[in-house]
């Protein structure tokens, strides 16, 4: 009898447990699938589902938890991600063969009625990502993807193929524009985002066909929102990267870093091969803003002023004080250290010397290079920059007239 006691008691536990646990379970997954609800609040113990459920009931749930379940990832994609193309480009070129009987000796051996052949042509192939955006075929892409190109040929998700045509490119912002004709062919469009409310933080999906991997979807977060090419590592372009850790791989170059909602806020550019998850995307706005230009083969003008240059810190010049091979002092001050003036530019026309520091502009103060470069980009061609130098322990005043930058 006492055994028996026992074994119901066993039994009975059991049953509480097994309730408790089912309670438990029911009320996480609520929390994790409502994003009305915070974790802090309670569950009511009535929403345990009842193992009555009717027919009907069943029915109504099914759509909405299918809506819970699927991917915001899968729905920007599928927002998207036709519109997507993968480019393959040939490019020729011409190598010059030396004469093997160029040399006296062998001339005097061998007799010069046999033809040889002089110079050797070799294909060149390559690989990028572009995405579509006008019905019309206009398409953005990086320059360095086409740039050069002989044949470019456009492949779209599923499957059509298209001759391309590189309507202009801008290598100081590796941006490009290919145009395509749809013959009556209906096209996929991306819709393009607005880069400049993108936060640290937020979700960025990279599309694009990395190493020959068509259709290729990762996932990661916007890590920067303003990373200048210098940093990069890239110091002739000039542009203000959106960095991610989402993952870009050759082949991606060219295809769009989408936001959660399917719109395009970047195109991916570059990565660092020294490191893992960092990736670089050219903010979509600058694109917005090149591409008419592109699109009719015309020239993006952009201002240069002619000097190499450095970020100084007051710890940079002091070491270089204290080096007894130093050219000459700096001040240990924050500013632009000028490292060459180019032969004709407008800074050497202004009077700007190797050796200067460039501590102000137009009343700004200018802390490092970045600031300087943006300075410049935004006065535009042929304007006049009120600059403030320092030179060893005189401060200087000159104005510098931007000209327009020759590739």
């Amino acid at each position: 009898m006492s055994s028996s006691k026992k074994l119901l008691r066993l039994i009975v536990s059991h049953l509480i447990a097994l309730i408790l646990g089912a309670g438990i379970t029911f009320g996480a997954i609520k929390v994790m699938s409502s994003q009305a609800q915070t974790i802090l609040e309670p569950t009511p113990k009535t929403e345990i589902p009842s193992t009555e459920l009717k027919p009907e009931e069943k029915v109504a749930l099914e759509p909405n938890a299918q809506d819970q379940l699927e991917s915001f990832v899968t729905k920007a994609v599928n927002l998207t991600g036709s519109s997507v193309v993968r480019i393959d480009t040939e490019r020729t070129i011409v190598r010059r063969i030396p004469d093997p009987f160029d040399d006296p000796f062998f001339r005097e051996l061998f007799p010069r009625n046999i033809p040889l052949p002089r110079e050797e042509e070799r294909q060149i192939r390559g690989q990028g990502s572009g995405f579509i955006t006008d019905k019309s075929g206009i398409i953005l892409t990086n320059a360095h993807v086409v740039n050069k190109a002989d044949k470019v040929t456009v492949t779209l998700t599923d499957g059509r193929e298209f001759e391309g045509v590189v309507k202009g490119t801008d290598e100081v912002t590796d941006l490009a524009v290919v145009k395509i004709e749809p013959q009556g062919q209906d096209l996929p469009v991306a819709r393009l985002g607005d880069s400049s409310i993108m936060e640290v933080g937020d979700w960025a999906i990279a599309v694009g066909n990395p190493v020959g991997l068509n259709n290729t979807v990762t996932l990661g977060i916007i890590s920067t929102i303003s990373r200048p090419s210098f940093q990069v590592g890239i110091p002739d372009k000039r542009i203000d990267f959106l960095q991610t850790d989402a993952a870009i791989n050759p082949g991606n170059s060219g295809g769009p870093l989408l936001n959660a909602r399917g719109e395009v806020i970047g195109i991916n550019t570059a990565i660092r091969p020294d490191a893992m998850g960092i990736g670089f995307a050219i903010p979509i706005n600058k694109a917005k803003e090149l591409q008419p230009l592109l699109a009719k083969g015309k020239k993006v003008p952009h201002p240069y002023i002619g000097i190499q240059m450095i970020t100084l810190t007051p710890e940079l010049a002091a070491q270089n004080n204290r080096d007894p091979n130093s050219l000459f002092l700096l001040p240990e001050i924050e500013g632009v250290l000028v490292v060459k003036v180019v032969p004709n530019s407008p800074a050497e026309k202004a009077g700007i010397r190797r050796g200067d520091v460039i501590v102000e502009i137009n009343g700004q103060k200018i802390t490092d290079a970045g600031q300087l470069q943006l300075a410049v980009e935004k006065a535009g061609v042929n304007r006049t920059l009120k600059m403030k130098i320092r030179r060893g322990k005189q401060v200087v005043t000159l104005n510098v007239t931007t000209a327009q930058l020759q590739e």
